[in-house]
């Protein structure tokens, strides 16, 4: 069922990767949603067609919000605020409180300030408290950042606080009784589930394991799991998603949201047995292409790999999708082209390579957004140029108006079909069905 009408895109533009899954968040029959267009905070009751504005009008999509909860000791919405009014390259950006009690729109309270960057504000059910995680430039989330509980007049930092000791910790959570769990990498590197003992104000590890209890911040195959952490025991559930995004529970079960190599993306229902330890049940209740299951034979399903690099002693790490089709068979004396996706860090941000077609010559297609802040179109650019000075194919092309990230469909398939014709021209030498105008390959045309 659809919630929001057709006019509205729910999406913020809050640190340009979207802000997670924080454009909306749900409270009984209320949602509040990030609207696209405008950028302002909406309030819509489900099954009324008709959202209104809790933030005010300024006049373009410069103020953003992402990462909202519900209070539930106010009626207000704690939202995280990135400010572009004044400076679009350097956002101010805090922790503030939006009214939702009236059909007025009012300007958001300030709850917190000070820091660079902030994420998960999560409001404690049992007292008048926030836990939040906050982070300064040049340091990047998962480099480096502290975890805070603040009540009225009273700040306590619970991690990454320690000037010795380097840690990134994420994703705070509440329980109903007021117990702080969170995430951090504080001991092995990996990010493991830690807990705030608040009356001796230390931070225990529930369980150790050599893997990362948090969404993959690129590429990575995840796993669900249960831990009980009163026993300390860890149960990985064999369910058939590799991807996971979102987990919600509900009663006697949980949805989940989440993808693999053959199904898209899709919400299912898991049941557990009575010791919550075995997925007795898993049941996808909406898929967002239901009918790609039919052409399961012809996908190529991953590898995770691992190589040396130009380094003595690193590796570097990928997921290898090797050619397959039931259909055709290659020449057993031939190489397939292969096709690298890549991420670099460079200059302190990290640059998504968004499409890369390497071949054995060494041929490269690049994109690059005009609006992007995190991975600048200046960057892209200057590879750009590296390329075209050796003397290889590229080309590049610049899309106007996108942000981090490519949202518009008319640029999406433009780019689909630009990819297909520049593998067919420089790799595969075919011509391809649809009568599509190439663009220009430098070094090559």
């Amino acid at each position: 069922m659809d919630v929001t009408p057709r006019e509205f895109a729910v999406r913020t533009l809050a640190q340009e990767y979207g802000g997670g899954s924080g454009a909306f968040a749900v409270q009984g029959d209320t949602v509040v949603f990030s609207n696209y267009n405008d950028q302002r905070l909406y309030r819509q009751t489900i099954g009324d067609s008709s959202p209104f504005p809790l933030t005010p009008d300024y006049s373009g999509p410069v103020v953003r919000y992402a990462d909202g909860v519900f209070d539930p000791h106010f009626p207000r919405y704690v939202t995280v605020m990135e400010d572009h009014r004044n400076d679009g390259l350097n956002p101010v950006t805090t922790i503030t409180a939006v009214t939702i009690s009236d059909r007025d729109t009012n300007e958001p309270t300030v709850l917190v300030s000070g820091n660079d960057f902030y994420a998960f504000p999560r409001i404690d059910p049992s007292q008048k408290r926030m836990a939040w995680i906050e982070w300064s430039n040049p340091d990047m989330p998962w480099d480096k950042s502290q975890l805070l509980v603040g009540e009225v007049q009273k700040r306590i930092c619970i991690a990454g606080g320690n000037p010795t000791l380097v840690e990134s910790p994420t994703e705070p959570k509440w329980s109903s009784k007021g117990e702080l769990f969170f995430i951090t990498d504080r001991q092995s590197g990996f990010w493991n589930i830690y807990k705030w003992d608040e009356q001796s104000n230390v931070v225990i590890q529930l369980y150790a394991l050599d893997a990362e209890f948090s969404k993959p911040i690129q590429n990575g195959r995840s796993y669900v799991g249960v831990l009980d952490h009163d026993l300390g025991t860890f149960s990985t559930l064999d369910i058939p998603f590799s991807s996971v995004t979102n987990i919600v529970t509900g009663d006697g079960c949980f949805y989940i949201e989440g993808a693999s190599a053959t199904l898209p993306v899709s919400i299912a229902k898991v049941n557990l047995d009575e010791k919550g330890t075995v997925a007795t049940n898993f049941s996808i209740v909406w898929s967002s292409s239901a009918d790609v299951t039919k052409y399961k034979s012809y996908f190529s399903l991953p590898e995770f790999i691992e190589f040396p690099t130009a380094i003595p002693g690193q590796h570097a790490c990928a997921i290898f999708y090797a050619p397959y089709s039931p259909s055709f068979q290659g020449s057993s004396d031939e190489k397939p082209p292969l096709l690298v996706d890549l991420q670099m860090k460079h200059a302190g941000f990290w640059i998504l390579m968004c499409s890369i077609g390497l071949a054995e010559d060494g041929q490269l297609l690049t994109s690059t957004m005009e609006e992007a802040q995190v991975v600048p179109p200046d960057q892209t650019k200057q590879i750009y140029k590296a390329i075209k000075d050796t003397g290889l194919p590229v080309a590049l092309v610049e899309y106007e108006g996108e942000p981090h990230g490519f949202r518009k469909a008319d640029n999406i398939k433009f780019t689909l079909e630009q990819q297909m014709v520049f593998f067919a021209r420089l790799v595969g030498q075919f011509k391809v069905a649809d009568e599509i105008t190439p663009i220009k390959i430098e070094n090559f045309d």
